[in-house]
C-alpha cells in the first residue's frame, strides 16, 4: 500500500463531502414537498432533528442546524401553519416555548424515513455490514465535530443589545 499524500486526501474529503452536500440539499428539497407541497428544502432537516431530539427551542435549532434566526422562524411558522409541528410552553421556563413534531408531523416524517432507509439499503446492498457501520460512525464523527464548531462559533459572538 502506498503512502497517502495528506493535501490529496483533503482534496478529496472537499470533493466528496461538496457532491455529499449538494445531493443533500436536493434531496432535501424533494422530501421536503413529500411532507406537504408548500415546504421547502430545510423544513425536512428542522422536522427530522425534532422528533430525533425532542422538544427543543428555536435557540436551539439554529444552533444545531447552523442556520440563521429567520430562516428557522420562517420554517417553524410553515411547519406549525400545517399542523407538522406544535409549540408548548417549556416545562423549565413557562415563559418560554419549546417546539416539538405533532403526531401527523411524525407520521409523516415516519413515512418518509422509511422509504429512504430502504433506499439506503438496496443501495448499499453489496456493502458488507461493517463498511456501513463504519460510514454511519465516522460520519457521526464528522458530525459531531461540526457541531462543536457551531457551538464555539456561538459562544464567540458579541452579544447584542
Amino acid at each position: 500500500m502506498s503512502p497517502v499524500d495528506p493535501h490529496e486526501a483533503f482534496v478529496g474529503v472537499e470533493r466528496e463531502i461538496g457532491l455529499l452536500l449538494r445531493r443533500s440539499r436536493a434531496i432535501s428539497a424533494r422530501l421536503s414537498r413529500e411532507l406537504h407541497p408548500d415546504l421547502d428544502g430545510a423544513a425536512y432537516g428542522l422536522l427530522a432533528l425534532l422528533q430525533d431530539t425532542g422538544p427543543l427551542r428555536a435557540s436551539d435549532l439554529v444552533a444545531r442546524l447552523g442556520l440563521d434566526k429567520s430562516t428557522v422562524s420562517r420554517q417553524v411558522s410553515s411547519l406549525v401553519g400545517l399542523g407538522l409541528v406544535v409549540r408548548e410552553a417549556d416545562p423549565a421556563d413557562g415563559r418560554a416555548q419549546v417546539l416539538s413534531t405533532s403526531p401527523e408531523g411524525a407520521a409523516r416524517l415516519g413515512r418518509i424515513r422509511d422509504a429512504r432507509r430502504a433506499r439506503w439499503e438496496a443501495d448499499l446492498a453489496g456493502w458488507p455490514a461493517e463498511d456501513v457501520a463504519t460510514l454511519g460512525e465516522l460520519l457521526a464523527r464528522l458530525n459531531r465535530l461540526g457541531e462543536a464548531e457551531a457551538r464555539e462559533a456561538e459562544q464567540e459572538e458579541p452579544v447584542r443589545g
